[in-house]
């Protein structure tokens, strides 16, 4: 479940992030199947770093929201610091 701070997030923003995290799963268990039936290593990296690419697209439509949503209210709010902060953990975490 996706937990946010302060507002909740733009309804259309909620649904497509739900929509890729159900791609997403999809994906999971495609890949999981797919080590169970020994298929060939080759296919099983490529849907793997498809995964990868689209926990990305999440991560950047939830970086999206939150720019938009969160940190222009932490601004406005005198939170700059707090922003700033949040932005700088979640880019080294990206960056390691």
């Amino acid at each position: 479940m996706l937990r946010l701070k302060g507002s909740q997030m733009y309804k259309q923003s909620q649904k497509k992030a739900i929509s890729r995290l159900h791609i997403i799963q999809g994906q999971l268990k495609g890949l999981e199947r797919m080590v169970e039936q020994n298929k060939y290593c080759i296919d099983i990296i490529r849907l793997s770093l498809a995964i990868q690419k689209s926990l990305q697209s999440f991560n950047k439509l939830m970086l999206d929201n939150h720019l938009k949503e969160h940190v222009s209210h932490q601004f406005m709010a005198g939170k700059d610091r707090q922003a700033i902060k949040e932005l700088s953990e979640i880019y080294f975490l990206n960056n390691k």
